[in-house]
């Protein structure tokens, strides 16, 4: 008893050592963070890969905002950041890249898979139901039938 007590005690503890605390902005500059956040969020984190730069939280992620922060400081457009991110890690860093004939199949490969799997299902469909004949009940089918249903009906 004694000991789930001590546990409790030392859990309430360290809760309080590793409160998150809200990320405070580098600069002191309103303006410069929002054109930062709305860069970044164009931008893809090329460690994660699946999140933009501004939600990424790995070190090459920071440090790229760091960087796109001094370019911007420097007085770079937005354009010239990204050409020369581009040029650097390639049309990968874009997390929306535009429609160009190397990003056909990115763009279109999804629709394509689709419109295939529809064709196969479809295919396969159509030679189950000729697999499947289709010849009407004899007489004495018929009659079985009729049997067993009244005989059901009546139970």
């Amino acid at each position: 008893m004694k000991y789930t007590v001590l546990y409790l005690l030392l859990l309430c503890s360290l809760a309080r050592t590793v409160s998150a605390q809200e990320a405070k902005p580098l600069t002191d500059d309103p303006q410069l963070e929002n054109r930062l956040t709305n860069l970044t969020r164009e931008l893809r984190c090329l460690v994660c890969q699946n999140e933009t730069l501004a939600d990424s939280q790995a070190d090459l992620a920071q440090d790229l905002r760091a960087q796109i922060r001094e370019q911007m400081k420097a007085g770079k457009t937005d354009k010239e950041i990204v050409k020369y991110l581009t040029d650097r890690y390639g049309q990968f860093v874009l997390y929306r890249p535009p429609v160009e004939p190397t990003t056909y199949l990115l763009w279109f490969g999804p629709f394509l898979f689709l419109l295939v799997g529809l064709a196969v299902l479809f295919r396969y469909v159509k030679q189950r139901r000729q697999m499947i004949p289709e010849t009407p009940l004899t007489i004495e089918q018929r009659r079985t039938v009729d049997e067993l249903l009244k005989d059901k009906k009546t139970t």
